[in-house]
């Protein structure tokens, strides 16, 4: 399980690289929507998660102190149960949580730190940090694809950003 330390960004500057995973993508959209999709509730449960996953929310409060209780579930009716507990949320710069199963003190849970930088072209490069508990659990979350499912989740991301601007304009 992960050590919920108070001086967050620090934090992450000490974690060693064979516990990380880190993806990131280029957005077409400003920093104030990329975001607004990650901490609105009735965005995120629009495109979060891998191709083919469906969502059903149980809680959703997207803030500092906050949950989303979910379960990711699988074209063939498998439930992943998970479990995001939002340590800091400040608008429009980034999303700290820690994130794993819907359980109690999972070891397997790990830091999520998902950070929104503008571009001056308008768009905004979103980068998602993971933090493992070990670098066996890294190990593990890389081998069942971990790393293809993110970037499946920013191209979902990418694509439902591009419906807001269009129906904004």
């Amino acid at each position: 399980m992960i050590d919920r330390g108070t001086d967050h960004i620090a934090d992450w500057q000490k974690w060693p690289l064979d516990r990380e995973v880190v993806l990131a993508r280029v957005v077409n959209a400003p920093v104030e929507l990329a975001f607004r999709a990650w901490s609105d509730a009735t965005q995120i449960v629009k495109w979060f998660g891998p191709d083919g996953m469906r969502l059903e929310t149980r809680e959703i409060d997207i803030r500092s102190g906050g949950v989303w209780r979910f379960d990711m579930v699988a074209p063939d009716g498998t439930r992943y149960s998970n479990r995001m507990e939002f340590v800091q949320v400040t608008f429009p710069v980034m999303i700290e949580a820690l994130h794993g199963a819907d359980i109690d003190n999972d070891p397997d849970q790990f830091r999520l730190l998902v950070t929104f930088d503008p571009q001056e072209n308008g768009k905004t490069v979103v980068t998602l940090r993971q933090l493992h508990p070990s670098a066996a659990r890294r190990a593990i979350v890389i081998g069942f694809g971990a790393v293809e499912y993110g970037a499946q989740a920013l191209q979902k991301l990418d694509a439902h950003l591009a419906g807001v601007e269009k129906a904004s304009t």
